[in-house]
């Protein structure tokens, strides 16, 4: 949701503070109508959390290393949290944000697993930001969501292989 909130802006100058909410409200809208409450529910508790954690971070100086001179380290590394990040958040039938409740739709409506449904939404969105963003830039991303999307399968695989007799 972050890189269309972003696409947004830059093309068409919808503010963040728009369209974010925009987006999350469509993206629970198509949750609620194909997977009913508990996920709009969760999502909710789920959004007022992480407002809450991203309220108590700020009021600490940086705890991680700034990698942005390294963006392959830091691709590496963000697509290992995000990857581990969401698949337990959604084990626990949550949602962190907008994206989640779409990659959720389109592995219901589809069948796809999980991962592949985040990959498909990310890789759209990154391929309509070559529009702004270089090709090296968007290089990095891409190491980023297809590590975080092998990470959700592979946690959720890990999972149901322990909860096996």
């Amino acid at each position: 949701m972050i890189g269309l909130v972003l696409l947004l802006d830059h093309w068409l100058r919808i503010p963040a503070s728009i369209s974010s909410p925009l987006l999350d409200f469509l993206s629970y809208a198509l949750a609620f109508r194909f997977l009913g409450w508990k996920i709009v529910l969760m999502a909710g508790i789920s959004s007022i959390s992480l407002a809450g954690f991203y309220r108590l971070w700020e009021s600490f100086p940086p705890m991680l290393p700034d990698l942005s001179a390294y963006p392959l380290v830091a691709s590496i590394l963000g697509g290992m949290f995000v990857g581990i990040g969401v698949e337990i958040i959604v084990r626990q039938g949550g949602s962190s944000g907008g994206d989640d409740a779409l990659a959720l739709v389109i592995n219901k409506l589809t069948g796809w697993k999980l991962s592949a449904s985040y990959l498909f939404t990310d890789l759209v969105v990154l391929g309509t930001s070559l529009s702004y963003i270089s090709p090296r830039r968007i290089a990095y991303f891409i190491i980023t969501v297809t590590i975080s999307s092998y990470l959700i399968d592979f946690v959720a695989r890990r999972e149901s292989e322990r909860k096996l007799p």
